[in-house]
């Protein structure tokens, strides 16, 4: 029986009654409204000159101060200034009869939280006050019972059998909640979400053991975009509009990552967005070779044998020759445009990009870039305490990835082509699974080393509900690995173990984010297109 998630609930404690400190020169004639705030479960406390207000927040801690701007002596701004001294973090909400744009503008300059003019009526206060202080707590309110609703009706349609686009609105809906509920604080709901993911990566195996040999089988019939129909379907037509395009692909960048990073890019850009699949395995060499050449993996073998043929190591040699797999395809398409491309792995390879932004990105024809920093950091929390202390999971990685594109060369691109109005298509060869259950996989001495994906002659898993295996490379379109070479692909959370290093793989690689298998995470993966605004 497969596990079934218990139902969330929404038992709390009720909030506490928050403290309002309300300074005017007028306090006498705002009672209606002083006692329409305590009914509203909210305790006030009056001041009316600034001299009092500053001696009741040096006695006590409030939750929000509504600032009368102008009163005898000091006004609401110089008295502001004090307050911010003594209490920095507290709210301020400006209460004036004045309508100046001047007065205004000062108010916003010196960072007032919210802005009343005179008169107000106590419905008006009321909001102010509710927007700061609870609308975070209303927002996650909101956010609970709305997951809860959705939940029952997400565990009713889990015996639905799913096609490519059930499969990409499901996984898209589950790691928009993923996001929300963690960013709203609810970690019991979230743990309830992550309850389902289990089954789902069950299920999502079961259907592509027979669903992806098909789509390659039937390139002409109903499939969903893949890694090799990227530069095709989404990046050509914007060259043929436009005449120029940016393309952007982000090393390793999961949905959840893009749904954390989207927000950021609204004030610059029309944000549309679909899903293409990776190709198996889900790993550099396979999904970013195919993406840039548009060819499976077994083609660009054949077609360019010094490049991929036998004997070429599995390693970094493969992806050097991103750029010419790039300008075949476009040339082969009928681009006879000009074609950049730069790849940013380091530090020193960002820098050098942000130096040379203007150039770096062309006003006619293909500016492709390819961000490594994603990767690295999946990679890296392997090999790296710090790094595997700082991104101990999913959250914590996307926090990470958002520190890191607000102060990245990727987001000075992204500027530079929104500033001179080049439309970006930004998308990801292949995003990774949170690993934490060894796969025990038999193997002679031929297999490759890989710890979600292995080739090799009689390669098998001790469990096969760890692994898919296809014993065939026509079927994955892969290169031919000689007679009696199977292709082994993790499934789930799991990652490869020999008997013999058992203790070893599982204290190095347990709770390693890692790639090359068949789940959501690393197969469906967003493909933007971003227009500058106007």
């Amino acid at each position: 029986m497969p596990h079934s998630p218990a139902s969330p609930s929404l038992t709390r404690a009720p909030p506490a009654r928050k403290s309002v400190l309300w300074v005017d020169d007028e306090a006498d004639l705002l009672e209606s409204h002083r006692i329409f705030l305590r009914e509203s479960g909210y305790d006030v406390e009056m001041a009316s000159n600034a001299d009092d207000a500053i001696e009741l927040l040096r006695r006590r801690a409030f939750d929000v101060v509504l600032l009368d701007e102008q009163m005898p002596g000091k006004r609401g701004l110089e008295a502001y200034r004090e307050l911010r001294e003594l209490a920095p973090n507290v709210p301020v909400v400006m209460v004036t009869k004045s309508e100046e744009d001047a007065t205004l503008t000062e108010a916003i300059g010196a960072n007032v939280r919210d802005y009343l003019t005179k008169p107000i009526n106590p419905r008006q206060v009321l909001a102010a006050v509710r927007r700061i202080l609870d609308g975070p707590r209303i927002r996650q309110q909101a956010i609970a019972r709305r997951f809860v609703e959705r939940f029952r009706a997400i565990e009713l349609e889990r015996a639905r059998p799913l096609n490519w686009r059930g499969w990409v609105e499901r996984y898209a809906e589950l790691m928009t909640w993923d996001v929300e509920l963690a960013a709203a604080g609810e970690t019991g709901l979230y743990e309830s979400l992550r309850g389902l993911y289990p089954d789902m990566h069950r299920e999502f195996a079961a259907y592509m053991a027979t669903a992806y040999p098909a789509w390659l089988n039937d390139l002409e019939g109903d499939r969903p975009p893949l890694s090799v129909d990227v530069i095709s379907e989404f990046l050509l037509p914007v060259l043929q509009r436009n005449g120029a395009a940016v393309f952007v692909v982000v090393d390793c960048l999961r949905l959840d990552q893009w749904l954390a990073l989207e927000p950021l890019l609204a004030p610059l850009f029309d944000v549309e967005v679909t899903h293409h699949f990776a190709v198996l395995p889900t790993a550099t060499p396979y999904s970013r070779n195919a993406l840039f050449s548009g060819l499976f993996p077994g083609e660009i073998a054949a077609r360019f044998p010094d490049w991929w043929g036998p004997g070429v190591r599995e390693d970094e040699t493969l992806n050097a020759h991103e750029r010419e797999l790039l300008e075949a395809q476009l040339a082969e398409a009928g681009h006879r445009g000009p074609v950049r491309y730069a790849k940013i792995s380091t530090a020193a390879d960002s820098d050098e990009l942000d130096r040379r932004l203007n150039s770096a990105i062309a006003s006619e024809g293909v500016s492709a870039f390819v961000f490594n920093f994603v990767d690295l950091l999946t990679h890296g929390r392997s090999e790296s305490a710090i790094l595997y202390e700082v991104a101990r999971d999913e959250i914590a990685l996307r926090q990470l990835t958002v520190q890191w594109f607000q102060r990245s060369a990727l987001l000075g691109v992204l500027k530079e082509a929104a500033r001179r109005k080049i439309t970006v298509l930004l998308t990801s060869d292949h995003g990774s699974i949170h690993c934490q259950t060894p796969a025990t996989v038999y193997a002679k001495r031929d297999a490759t080393a890989n710890l979600r994906y292995k080739f090799g002659e009689d390669v098998r898993a001790e469990r096969p509900d760890q692994a898919l295996m296809f014993p065939n490379a026509d079927h994955l379109r892969l290169p031919h690995r000689g007679m009696g070479a199977h292709t082994l692909l993790a499934t789930g959370d799991s990652f490869f173990v020999y008997p013999t290093k058992l203790r070893e793989y599982q204290s190095r690689y347990r709770g390693s984010f890692l790639h090359g298998g068949v789940t959501p995470e690393e197969m469906i993966l967003p493909v933007a297109l971003l227009t500058p605004r106007r």
